[in-house]
């Protein structure tokens, strides 16, 4: 019965999650046999058998082999039509192709696609990032990972120190010095890395996300360059902060002169100008990647008037050389003109009145079923990002989320939703609301939703 602990398993035994995804598998083959055919043992010539290896992730029997999307919507080869909550994980957060980004790649593409030199939508995409963010002063990137390693490059410059601080449970992307966690209260690398050699800890630190006293304790050194965090700890079961966890934050990272990153790649969900305008945060540096282009590659990171006159001083004073910072395809006039588009005509209070309320509505459908079958379950929700999570809430931290989480219970989950025509996102719970998002497409999740928890706590 719901409500039984059976380890992690969100309450559910196990045998009734294993019986839920064998059905499931059955039926997502049966309606995709050209998928299947075509994917076979995976796809010629790629490592794995897939162009990313986090392809594989997914927990259907194999990926979905997609013949177009469109909005808040994905059809597949086999012609499956699937309202996508997942939106490439965040980066077609304002829907596939949104129209003002469409027309502004069209008119692009036949301009030049990449010539290391501003454009017209470049001086405007300056003042567009200033105006809505905040901050005064800006450089352009790829990917949020890329931000983030070229900021912590300046927080170092800046400060003359070599460590960061990062919360357990974070995600920054790719970047090698957040690959650390507690290991039952002490820092380790994260498991699983690749061809790691390092030990990570001996330049970063990690503590709990919430935790005060032990963010006083280890500032306390003044060793610590930058604080990179998200104002919520979305990659893994959704960790929203206590009262007074910002305001702390920022004093102490004040008082011990080091630097607050601000990743706003996953929580720009809350408004236009991310959590960290709607809360009133005041970040030294500032990064958002995913969806800035509207679904093309790019990121920015800016810094504070302060930040920004202590980096220039420091590189009025460097040594000549390569600064480690920047890719060649950085800063292409095809991310500029997608950014202007964005920035201007998709990130909209309009659309984020409307992304919030369907989210609402989401949230509250999800809330419905699980008290209805009583399940040990809790939703959680930052703007337009919902999540359901398989364990008691709120969570507090880092670790409370690892132990929330039920991997084998979340992947019988998926498969039965895309069954039942919804896709979320592969890696844990998540879902978004786009501008494109339907109520009718919200109302079909939270019934897909309610009929397999009736099924799991039947």
């Amino acid at each position: 019965m719901a409500g039984t602990t059976f380890g992690n398993s969100g309450g559910i035994a196990p045998e009734r999650i294993a019986a839920l995804r064998e059905r499931e598998a059955k039926t997502f083959r049966a309606a995709r046999p050209k998928s299947e055919r075509a994917y076979g043992n995976g796809l010629p010539g790629y490592l794995g058998g897939v162009p990313m290896h986090w392809m594989n992730d997914w927990p259907t029997p194999f990926p979905i082999m997609v013949e177009q999307a469109k909005g808040a919507a994905i059809v597949d080869i086999d012609g499956n039509s699937l309202a996508d909550f997942c939106l490439g994980d965040t980066g077609s957060m304002f829907g596939h192709s949104p129209p003002p980004v469409a027309r502004a790649i069209r008119r692009q593409a036949s301009r030049g696609l990449t010539y290391m030199l501003p454009s017209e939508d470049a001086a405007a995409v300056g003042k567009l990032l200033a105006e809505k963010f905040g901050l005064p002063r800006w450089q352009i990137a790829t990917t949020a990972s890329d931000a983030n390693r070229f900021a912590l490059r300046v927080a170092r410059a800046v400060t003359g120190r070599r460590k960061i601080l990062v919360f357990n449970g974070c995600y920054h992307g790719a970047v090698d010095e957040t690959f650390v966690r507690l290991d039952r209260g002490r820092p380790a690398n994260k498991r699983g890395l690749a061809g790691e050699f390092r030990d990570l800890t001996q330049h970063s630190k990690v503590v709990e996300f919430n935790d005060i006293p032990a963010l006083e304790a280890a500032l306390a050194a003044r060793d610590v360059a930058c604080v990179i965090t998200e104002p919520v700890l979305t990659n893994c079961c959704m960790v929203q902060p206590e009262a007074g966890f910002h305001e702390n934050l920022r004093r102490l990272t004040r008082d011990t002169g080091t630097l607050l990153l601000i990743d706003e790649t996953h929580t720009i969900s809350t408004a236009p100008g991310g959590y960290t305008k709607r809360h009133g945060l005041d970040p030294d540096i500032f990064v958002l990647g995913k969806p800035i282009a509207g679904g093309v590659p790019a990121s920015v990171w800016g810094l504070s008037a302060e930040t920004a006159q202590r980096y220039d001083d420091y590189l009025a004073t460097k040594e000549p050389g390569y600064s480690g910072i920047g890719t060649t395809l950085s800063a292409n006039p095809l991310q500029f003109a997608a950014m202007r588009a964005t920035l201007d005509e998709v990130m909209t209070e309009a659309n984020y009145t409307h992304m919030e309320s369907l989210a609402a509505r989401l949230q509250a459908g999800l809330q419905q079923s699980i008290e209805r079958h009583a399940l040990p379950w809790h939703v959680a929700r930052v703007g337009a990002r919902v999540e359901f999570i398989c364990a008691p809430g709120p969570l507090k931290n880092g670790g409370e989320a690892e132990a929330a989480q039920a991997p084998a219970l979340e992947a019988a989950i998926h498969v039965a939703l895309v069954n039942r025509g919804v896709l979320i996102a592969p890696f844990h719970n998540m879902m978004l609301i786009s501008p494109a998002t339907t109520r009718k497409q919200v109302d079909r999740l939270s019934a897909a939703f309610a009929d397999i928890a009736e099924v799991l706590a039947a």
